[in-house]
């Protein structure tokens, strides 16, 4: 059993002067874009958490790249994922940090579990995850795995041939819905509210 959240911030957390974001709710999910190194959410009780920190200058698919952005760039991209880390454990809900296979590895820890987006294609919504992306998670606060319900891949090189589009990077790192529906489910349920923070 989940302990409700107390009134006060962790000590190490930024104050909320001037929010520079938004929030909107939609079908039971609230949904804030927000700098999270300068924001924390406001105290409650938390059924899960979702992070999702831009992968850009983390992913090793992006390896080529790495030594003309410096070491700047890998800083703050590391900033950003140890503010999702905080808020996080703040929580005290069963959270995730997701990102594919990247440098967290190395600079932070292993991740504690991996996937595949077509390996929850049979949860509802994921009918069109029908594709691979290794995606891997940093988990904690009792986060549970859910139990795999597989489709077969039917479009194998769908996230590498996306058209050049303004809007390609925000399309490839989408979370799959059956993912997301597998994650809630399993812990939380079928019936409750749930939050998901998405860094802007």
């Amino acid at each position: 059993m989940r302990r409700d959240i107390g009134d006060s911030h962790p000590s190490d957390a930024p104050e909320n002067h001037g929010f520079a974001g938004f929030a909107k709710r939609s079908d039971g999910i609230t949904w804030i874009g927000a700098d999270v190194r300068a924001w924390m959410p406001p105290p409650r009780r938390y059924a899960i958490v979702f992070a999702a920190p831009p992968c850009t200058h983390l992913a090793v698919s992006g390896a080529r790249w790495f030594r003309d952005k410096g070491v700047g760039t890998l800083a703050s991209a590391a900033e950003l994922v140890d503010a999702c880390r905080r808020i996080c454990e703040w929580s005290q809900a069963p959270w995730m940090i997701e990102n594919p296979v990247s440098t967290l590895s190395s600079y932070w820890r292993r991740p504690d579990f991996s996937f595949h987006p077509n390996e929850f294609g049979g949860y509802e919504g994921g009918e069109a995850d029908d594709y691979p992306k290794r995606t891997c998670l940093w988990t904690g606060g009792g986060f549970r795995f859910p139990q795999k319900r597989p489709i077969p891949i039917g479009r194998p090189k769908f996230i590498n041939h996306m058209p050049e589009t303004s809007d390609r990077g925000n399309l490839r790192s989408v979370t799959p819905p059956g993912f997301a529906r597998a994650v809630f489910e399993a812990n939380v349920g079928r019936s409750r509210c749930r939050v998901l923070l998405t860094p802007s």
